[in-house]
């Protein structure tokens, strides 16, 4: 066989084998074309003669093919071990520096994070661990992190202590957890008109029998909207969600958390004197919204509770836990079905679950909640407010003007 055939036919054969098995068949050619076998076909094989001449070893040890794994070159636990795997630590130390800066897609249960791969070496750096930013990339996407393109990394402006507000709430909610004292996250979820409209997502149904839905959404042609305000029990991976049907207000989002106080976290937390509620910095549990602020005040009264409350800076309310940690999965539940009823709202997010073992219990809130009520100066300022060093307008707490004992 001239040269040319033999480059072909190795060019054809070597990509399938493994390295072992292309050093033992080369080294078995090699001995085929007796001297100067080696030189010839390290030539035409591109296998270097140090390689081929190692595998003529192997051959004369008898080395059997059957036991050679195809999909393997080297046995198991063979090569060099991943820096994780030299040093667990690694890891541990990674997830206390993302915890503050990582959200989730509200469709994704997948993760990502505010920080860079590069700062996040030096920070290990800092911490006596050396790691390159390749080798964070890789353990990020092995613990179920995706890259996201800057059209959604951008969130609007960014405020100078952004990150240094997301650093203030971690470590608030982990005080709380340490002395057993609950931590919820609220927010409302997007609005959807009831009836029997299309619904983003796809199902599992008999081939060419889809759904049939209404071509427009109009809202006349509809039941109303229905309204999903949640509170995420960050603790327990728990949740209470109110579904409204007239308007998302202040009004409405504190009556949500009294639900979820009398009906699951009295009882969970039997002992608890405070609370600390993680909210948006926008929308009905705004930072400046008056009525939000007065209708805690009522809460702290009525059941005794020290209510701290941390806003997330504008432009970050993704950031938020009940985002990626309940309504993602309320809306994974739900998606190609149409939300027929308000009966079909309130049973698929109470039938929502996740690996982890979430929990939700949902009912319809049938009461009417007014816009634009207005709270005075005088009212106002009768709120026992306290307001925290750091962006107190963010970061503050009410408590009962009663003396009122637990």
């Amino acid at each position: 066989m001239d040269e040319k055939k033999l480059h072909e036919k190795y060019k054809k054969i070597l990509p399938h084998l493994s390295e072992k098995q292309k050093r033992i068949f080369l080294s078995a050619e090699s001995e085929y074309f007796g001297h100067g076998g080696i030189s010839k076909v390290s030539r035409l094989s591109g296998i270097s003669r140090v390689s081929i001449t190692k595998g003529m070893k192997e051959l004369n040890k008898e080395t059997c093919l059957e036991n050679i794994s195809i999909s393997s070159s080297r046995k198991k636990g063979g090569g060099r071990k991943r820096a994780i795997d030299k040093n667990p630590l690694i890891w541990e130390e990674l997830k206390l520096l993302l915890e503050p800066y990582t959200r989730g897609e509200p469709e994704s249960p997948l993760l990502w994070t505010s920080k860079s791969l590069r700062n996040l070496s030096i920070e290990l750096r800092n911490k006596g661990i050396n790691v390159s930013y390749r080798v964070i990339g890789e353990i990020l996407k092995e613990k179920g992190f995706s890259l996201q393109a800057n059209r959604k990394v951008k969130e609007g402006s960014d405020h100078v202590d952004r990150d240094a507000q997301f650093g203030y709430i971690y470590e608030k909610v982990k005080s709380f957890q340490q002395i057993n004292q609950p931590v919820i996250s609220v927010d409302a979820k997007k609005k959807e008109l009831v009836g029997n409209f299309k619904n983003s997502g796809q199902e599992w149904r008999p081939k060419g029998e889809a759904e049939k839905v209404k071509v427009y959404d109009f809202f006349t042609e509809s039941e109303g909207k229905a309204i999903p305000y949640g509170v995420y029990d960050v603790n327990n991976d728990e949740a209470w969600v109110s579904v409204g049907i007239n308007n998302d207000t202040a009004e409405f989002a504190v009556q949500t958390i009294r639900n979820w106080w009398y009906k699951m976290g009295i009882f969970s937390y039997p002992g608890a004197k405070q609370l600390f509620i993680t909210a948006d910095g926008g929308g009905s549990n705004g930072s400046r919204i008056r009525l939000w602020k007065s209708e805690l005040q009522k809460l702290s009264d009525e059941t005794g509770l020290e209510l701290s409350i941390s806003h997330y800076p504008p432009g970050t309310s993704k950031w938020n836990k009940i985002e990626h940690r309940l309504f993602s999965y309320i809306s994974k539940n739900w998606r190609g079905k149409p939300l027929i009823t308000y009966q079909t709202i309130v049973n698929l997010i109470g039938s929502t679950t996740t690996k982890t073992g979430l929990k939700v219990n949902c009912t319809l809130d049938k009461n009417e909640y007014k816009k634009a009520i207005k709270v005075t100066d005088k009212e106002f300022e009768e709120i026992n407010i306290l307001r925290d060093k750091f962006h107190g307008e963010w970061n503050y707490t009410i408590k009962s003007k009663n003396n009122f004992k637990t």
